[in-house]
């Protein structure tokens, strides 16, 4: 295993990012407050609480959610195609440097900019709603492992795209539909049949719920339910992933 190459990876991935934090960390974080702010002040004059929580503390662990899915899935799947349109990806491909060591550099690096914008809109959500942490390791359990999850399916995302378009697919046609099916402005108990039982199919449901039980302290599902979909998920993406990466599929010429 190629220690040395994959820190110099990861650091050069969180480089990458840092660079411009205006646009890759203030940018997200703006938007995520301002979803914070409109739908949080608008809609809790008339929903006071939702599952025995005020509606403001209510949305907060699927804002936090929502900057960590977005950012880290933009991140790698950015990084990685951009190296693949601009032909720098041979210079990967020649390093000595496998798949496993590959991913962790550009997975470690997205995960770190998903969590930072996930947790600065963490300490903003608590200036306005107080600060609620009830399950510290779920929390965090819940926190690592979407954020993973979320980097995993960027590169694999990255891996498939041959334009600029397909990689906004994504997050247009498939994220931001789940993330708004997901419960994070509300709670999926609430939505009429069908959608209620549809819901219970969307992964991202599970994860909000889950961060929901490690901050508030309750949620709809059990949060063993909720980390075991996330695990599954997460192992089925690497297995993808890892195998994609190792048969060269688009990344080489």
């Amino acid at each position: 295993m190629n220690v040395l190459g994959m820190q110099t990876l990861f650091a050069k991935e969180v480089r990458r990012f840092m660079r411009v934090p205006g646009q890759t960390v203030l940018s997200p974080l703006i938007s995520t407050t301002l979803y914070f702010i409109v739908f949080g002040y608008s809609i809790s004059g008339r929903i006071h609480e939702v599952e025995g929580h005020p509606y403001l503390h209510f949305i907060v662990p699927g804002l936090v959610f929502l900057g960590i899915a977005n950012n880290a899935f933009l991140n790698s799947s950015s990084s990685l195609f951009i190296t693949k349109i601009q032909g720098t990806v041979v210079d990967l491909l020649v390093a000595p440097l496998g798949p496993g060591e590959l991913m962790v550099g550009f997975i470690g690096g997205a995960m770190v900019r998903g969590l930072v914008v996930g947790l600065l809109t963490w300490m903003v959500a608590a200036v306005f709603s107080g600060f609620s942490l009830e399950h510290p390791l779920a929390t965090l359990y819940f926190l690592l492992l979407s954020s993973y999850v979320f980097s995993v399916l960027g590169m694999l995302a990255a891996v498939w795209a041959e334009k600029f378009e397909q990689i906004n697919f994504f997050p247009t046609f498939v994220m931001l539909p789940l993330t708004f099916l997901g419960g994070v402005f509300y709670s999926v108990r609430e939505l009429p049949s069908p959608w209620n039982h549809i819901s219970l199919f969307n992964p991202m449901v599970y994860m909000v719920e889950g961060l929901r039980y490690g901050m508030l302290g309750s949620s709809l599902f059990s949060p063993l339910v909720g980390g075991a979909i996330l695990a599954v998920t997460a192992a089925v993406a690497t297995g993808v992933t890892y195998a994609v990466l190792r048969s060269g599929y688009k990344m080489k010429a």
